[in-house]
């Protein structure tokens, strides 16, 4: 899901709309994206990075040179920066990951200053995420059993409009606005579409790396037969993802 990741993050800072000269914190910063984005389009005077991962901090160190931005090994929840010091704290495609979101929400709203903005965006992956989804509904004919403990529209259901306004007050946060971006997914040809699904990451592909080579090909088969292919091969899809953005007060 890299490359269309890579989408959403400006997208999701021009729909924030901050004032220039803020202090930022990207909570599972990941390689950096969306703090490049947040240097490239907001006018920030910093933005600390923050992930539990020593391997992401020393990639987004390389690769966002910025001296404005600062990256740190932090875990969500017990965030390494003072109460009340940053303008506005985002999380990109991360809520859905941390063990607890409640409380990495309450961690977020508690180093933000008063006024101050959280906010985060999530994929879709109940309805939104075309490439993900239809794989799993074929997976659900193929192998019923075990598709359903993978399937990741119902494995995150904080990924919807709903439960993620509702996560956003539960911690304390007001004026909570939610939205939607859709970026268009478009693969060259089958073997585009396919070969993500055997890396072996991240859930659906670990899922597919799971099965039988037999069980396996009989997914692969009933998956590409649901794919919407183009006269030149390729297969255009969509992804949703829903933003959120409150207030600290």
């Amino acid at each position: 899901m890299g490359r269309w990741s890579r989408l959403l993050a400006p997208e999701y800072v021009a729909w924030l709309d901050p004032p220039a000269g803020a202090r930022w914190l990207d909570v599972g910063c990941g390689t950096g994206v969306l703090t490049q984005a947040v240097l490239d389009r907001c006018a920030p005077a910093s933005v600390v990075g923050v992930d539990p991962s020593d391997g992401f901090v020393a990639d987004a160190r390389q690769r966002v040179a910025d001296p404005r931005a600062t990256f740190q090994v932090g875990d969500a929840e017990t965030l390494p920066v003072d109460p009340g010091s940053v303008d506005v704290v985002v999380g990109g495609l991360v809520l859905n990951f941390v063990p607890d979101p409640r409380r990495a929400l309450v961690s977020m709203r508690d180093v933000a200053r008063v006024g101050g903005t959280v906010g985060a965006y999530v994929w879709d992956y109940g309805e939104g995420m075309a490439m993900v989804r239809h794989l799993f509904d074929a997976a659900l004919e193929v192998d019923p059993d075990g598709a359903a403990a993978h399937d990741e529209g119902r494995r995150f259901p904080l990924c919807r409009p709903g439960p993620l306004r509702s996560a956003f007050e539960d911690a304390g946060l007001r004026s909570v606005e939610v939205d939607q971006v859709v970026v268009p997914t478009v693969f060259r040809d089958v073997d585009d579409y396919w070969s993500p699904f055997l890396a072996g990451q991240f859930p659906a592909p670990a899922y597919v790396c799971s099965l039988p080579p037999e069980t396996r090909a009989a997914l692969r088969a009933a998956v590409l037969a649901r794919l919407p292919v183009a006269d030149d091969g390729s297969i255009p899809l969509t992804a949703r993802a829903w933003m959120v953005r409150g207030t600290v007060g």
